[in-house]
């Protein structure tokens, strides 16, 4: 759903103008049944060649790594097992979303039917397919994360794959193209002037930064949300609710409510990537008393209360 949401030009009118033929998707394509096992089979025998294998949702191992808890209907075999043939003959393998990157929320709390990624069981590598997995091109599985991931990170990645721009040095450590992943979602945040002043929205519909307070963990998380934005215009935090490191594995799981920011000594546990702690309580403290009026007010109220002051221009 989110990857149709891409716009101007849409997903099915861009894979087409960069030469990907769309060989078949469970909800898009029209092919079901007999035509459907029949590509399968095609692809699997080495008749029909498969350049990427796109793989949405995590893969169930369970029960007891028979894979048979997640069956692909009319074949009598598992995801699992079609995962693992069919990205045996792919040139490139993209999981796309945090299910399938990392195992994802169906992976949380006991995870009975074993749900993992493609590549990675959370922030371990060996998940449907081992750690040592390489496709046809010599690279890992390559990770779309996000939940929902945004349909651009999808059809760039694809573009990047048509064109041969995308190599294993384009990966982050975690297998994420680094186009999106070597951004953080603290990166153009209209909540950045809340931030330098430390200046904290205490309920969710305030203007304020939500870090200190409300579980935002955007000064960590890797993404171009609010650079790039979702439908042109938003992003979580430009809505009003926290990051919650939707493109990290593990992130279903973080031991406290998702708008909770859990504290020590009154300090936020998670600070924002590549700072000492010592630092923040110094830059958080100055910040603090230097806060404007203006930045003090509006970050707890549900609408800017207050303006920007007017100046007359020096003569």
């Amino acid at each position: 759903m989110s990857l149709l949401c891409a716009e101007s030009p849409g997903v099915l009118d861009l894979l087409e103008g960069a030469g990907l033929e769309l060989l078949w998707h469970p909800a898009l394509s029209a092919a079901t049944g007999g035509e459907v096992r029949a590509l399968l089979a095609q692809v699997e025998s080495g008749a029909l060649p498969l350049d990427i294998l796109c793989v949405e949702g995590s893969i169930l191992r369970g029960p007891n790594g028979t894979g048979r808890f997640q069956m692909l209907s009319g074949t009598g075999r598992s995801m699992l097992d079609w995962v693992t043939s069919l990205a045996a003959k792919a040139r490139h393998v993209v999981a796309v979303g945090t299910c399938a990157t990392y195992g994802g929320v169906t992976s949380a709390g006991e995870n009975p039917a074993d749900a993992v990624g493609v590549q990675y069981e959370g922030v371990e590598m060996g998940g449907a397919l081992s750690r040592d997995f390489r496709s046809g091109s010599g690279m890992p599985v390559i990770n779309v994360a996000g939940c929902p991931t945004h349909p651009d990170w999808v059809t760039e990645t694809l573009l990047l794959l048509a064109s041969d721009q995308l190599d294993q040095a384009g990966l982050d450590g975690y297998g994420r193209p680094r186009f999106y992943a070597d951004h953080l979602v603290h990166h153009a945040c209209p909540k950045n002037e809340f931030y330098e002043y430390k200046a904290s929205a205490t309920n969710l519909s305030e203007g304020g930064c939500m870090m200190e307070h409300l579980g935002c963990v955007g000064t960590q998380a890797v993404g171009d949300c609010n650079i790039r934005t979702w439908n042109g215009e938003g992003s979580c935090t430009r809505a009003g609710y926290p990051c919650i490191n939707c493109t990290a594995p593990e992130f279903e799981e973080p031991g406290h409510g998702f708008t909770e920011t859990p504290k020590f000594a009154g300090i936020p546990v998670g600070l924002p990537t590549d700072m000492p702690k010592a630092w923040f309580m110094a830059l958080a403290s100055l910040s603090k008393a230097a806060t404007p009026r203006r930045v003090r007010e509006n970050a707890v109220a549900d609408r800017l209360v207050v303006p920007p002051s007017l100046r007359k221009p020096k003569s």
